[in-house]
């Protein structure tokens, strides 16, 4: 099965670690079924890190807004999503579909890509799955039963999303260092000046039959009497979230209404 000619702007990359190949497998059943070309990306490893990578975190900063101590394996997911937009960067491509090797691909993906790619004025990047429901605003359909979102509350998870070179050059500027898990921090269309959406339904889910390969400490998390910090900084990245999604689907619904 050969692409449709509007997805030749997008590439997938899809995040592996060397030691789970049985997850690659997973996946490029998926990808292989849909008849969409795509690259692994090497993730980075928690057991085999460098010096340089260990220093990308901030871990003052990560204690204070996220109140539990953080885990390698979550910097590692970091870094990786980062590599892929600096490999978006040095590509052909406009538009990078970023896949985590948990994600479940539901058959309508490639109509959203086609939709998302035909309406690229309306986003820059593009939430494919989704954890919270995200309160969403729909206020574009990208393909027959899924819409383009704004989001008014949180959605945390990361395992699929679609990106363009815009998005990528704001994040590998403005990422680093890690102070917050990534599928905290790059949600937050406000702070990188993006139009960060959700496609409602998603046309991706993840795979609970595979356990995470990220390792915490099941006692990470701070007392409740330690995480005043972490309840302020919440506090007001919801309003700022709030007070984003209002005014984008403000603007989104006025640009549907004039056509």
């Amino acid at each position: 099965m050969n692409p449709p000619n509007r997805l030749h702007s997008l590439h997938t990359w899809v995040i592996n670690l060397d030691r789970a190949p049985e997850r690659l497998a997973r996946v490029r059943a998926q990808l292989d079924g849909l008849g969409l070309p795509w690259t692994r990306l090497a993730a980075v490893d928690a057991r085999a890190m460098t010096p340089e990578q260990a220093a990308s975190l901030d871990e003052p900063a990560y204690r204070r807004k996220h109140g539990m101590t953080p885990a390698l394996g979550e910097l590692g997911c970091y870094l990786s999503h980062v590599e892929v937009m600096r490999a978006l960067l040095a590509s052909p491509f406009e538009f990078a579909l970023v896949l985590e090797d948990d994600v479940l691909l539901h058959a309508s993906l490639p109509a959203v890509l086609e939709g998302l790619v035909a309406r690229r004025d309306r986003w820059d990047v593009a939430k494919l799955s989704a954890v919270h429901s995200g309160t969403p605003v729909p206020y574009l359909e990208v393909a027959p039963g899924h819409s383009l979102a704004v989001m008014l509350s949180r959605c945390t998870g990361s395992s699929a999303y679609l990106m363009n070179r815009k998005a990528a050059a704001a994040y590998v500027a403005g990422l680093l260092p890690m102070s917050l898990p990534y599928d905290h921090v790059f949600d937050q269309g406000w702070r990188f000046g993006l139009k960060f959406r959700l496609v409602t339904p998603t046309p991706c889910g993840h795979d609970e039959v595979i356990a995470s390969t990220i390792v915490t400490a099941p006692d990470r998390k701070f007392a409740k009497w330690k995480r005043g910090s972490t309840y302020a900084y919440r506090i007001g990245n919801e309003l700022r979230r709030a007070g984003y999604g209002i005014a984008s689907a403000a603007r989104e619904l006025l640009a549907g209404r004039g056509g």
